[in-house]
């Protein structure tokens, strides 16, 4: 779909839905962790106690558990086997800061039992990272040089970051209702809805990721039905 001076107008409304889509994510998972952190937790315990009771409750008392620079930057990391915490939600009480804390713990349990979806998408981390760095060059590649393997292969490349983003979102909700159940069950009074907002307006992210990835796809795979009929 082409406007005026040949612009590509189809890749424009694409641009600007992902860009929509990316920031209204963002907006949203501010703002519901600005209004968490604070409200107190009534038992007085940091993200980093609450998690590694949860840890210990799973069995999973080998995961270690450090500080992160920055802010929602907290991951768990199988490499090292430790939860990298950013500085509020390591030390802070407050009711986000437990339900992130409690999410990341969610991650490492998830590796502890060798739950399947998490298995396979930290199978596809090499595969992803090599894809990501090589397939728009081998797109920008096979349209300069008008060949079509060259573009199927990106596309081929690409749709592995698709399938990451798709599988990523089965791994990110159980490790928020493994969080949720345990702040349910040992809580000690913590607002289990305040929980459960800040840990749906982090999934929302992860959702945008992946219909950005599908739309991406989608455009790229029309891209090339269209060079193959002129």
């Amino acid at each position: 779909m082409y406007g005026f001076y040949g612009i590509d107008m189809s890749y424009i409304i694409l641009t600007v839905v992902t860009l929509v889509l990316g920031l209204a994510a963002q907006g949203y998972i501010t703002s519901t962790y600005k209004k968490w952190s604070r409200v107190p937790s009534p038992g007085g315990k940091s993200g980093a106690e609450m998690a590694r009771n949860m840890l210990a409750s799973a069995g999973a008392t080998s995961v270690g558990i450090g500080r992160i620079e920055g802010t929602l930057t907290d991951n768990y990391d199988p490499r090292d086997n430790t939860l990298h915490l950013s500085e509020e939600n390591f030390s802070g009480g407050s009711v986000a800061s437990i339900a992130v804390a409690c999410h990341e713990a969610g991650h490492a349990i998830q590796t502890a039992q060798g739950y399947a979806p998490i298995r396979f998408r930290t199978a596809l981390v090499p595969v992803v990272s090599f894809s990501q760095q090589f397939w728009s060059l081998l797109f920008l590649g096979g349209i300069l040089l008008n060949v079509m393997g060259l573009i199927y292969a990106a596309i081929a490349l690409f749709a592995f970051s698709v399938l990451f983003s798709l599988v990523t979102l089965p791994v990110e909700i159980d490790a928020s209702r493994r969080a949720v159940a345990y702040i349910s069950q040992y809580g000690s009074g913590i607002d289990q809805q305040g929980a459960k907002s800040v840990l749906t307006a982090a999934a929302l992210t992860y959702v945008a990721a992946a219909l950005t990835s599908i739309l991406q796809l989608l455009y790229l795979l029309a891209q090339v039905n269209g060079r193959r009929r002129d």
